[in-house]
């Protein structure tokens, strides 16, 4: 079984979703992770939630100047040069490789990991041979439960704040991780039921 990665490259595609956001987040603070990112992946994120949600952008950038803030050293800047010789993966995906690349070169202790939702456009044997790993966010979470079983257990009790809607109650855990297509980590944690908050 595979060591938890020590440092996560987060695609778009993860970091649009509030709970999955917040989710890292808290387990990079509990220093489960390390996170990572680029400029382009920070471009792609304010633009997309900007237009999904439906807020200004100013209120999108306060929310990634908070990211910024929080994990200073996430921020891999132009990795633009890291996408050559890049050929097996889907071109659009290049500058999130980039970027697991760019944390590679800057010495990074550790195994380096993508998290994706979109697994099928990342060729696994090119990531392999760049000393990079592919993860959905159900693998990893599950992965940190099994390595940081007290973090989790502390993020699923956060998960109903993190998913909560003004006016309304807050949802039941499992509701919540099953919307987020964390299908096996709902599994596991039906061993360890967290109530939701009244």
């Amino acid at each position: 079984m595979k060591p938890l990665p020590q440092v996560l490259v987060l695609d778009t595609c993860v970091l649009i979703s509030n709970v999955l956001r917040l989710a890292f987040s808290q387990l990079a603070a509990d220093g489960c992770f390390r996170l990572a990112w680029s400029a382009v992946i920070g471009d792609e994120w304010r633009r997309n939630a900007a237009r999904i949600w439906r807020v200004p952008d100013a209120e999108v950038q306060q929310l990634w100047d908070g990211l910024q803030y929080a994990f200073p050293d996430a921020d891999q800047g132009d990795v633009a040069a890291y996408k050559e010789g890049l050929q097996r993966s889907d071109p659009k995906d290049w500058h999130v490789i980039a970027a697991g690349r760019a944390v590679l070169a800057g010495g990074a202790a550790g195994q380096v990991a993508i998290v994706t939702r979109n697994i099928r456009d990342f060729n696994r044997s090119e990531l392999r041979g760049l000393g990079l790993d592919l993860y959905d966010p159900d693998q990893l979470l599950v992965a940190c439960l099994r390595d940081h079983p007290q973090a989790m257990a502390d993020l699923l009790a956060r998960l109903p704040g993190y998913a909560s809607t003004p006016g309304r109650p807050p949802q039941d855990p499992s509701a919540i991780l099953k919307r987020e297509r964390l299908f096996r980590l709902n599994r596991l944690s039906l061993d360890r039921p967290v109530p939701c908050p009244q």
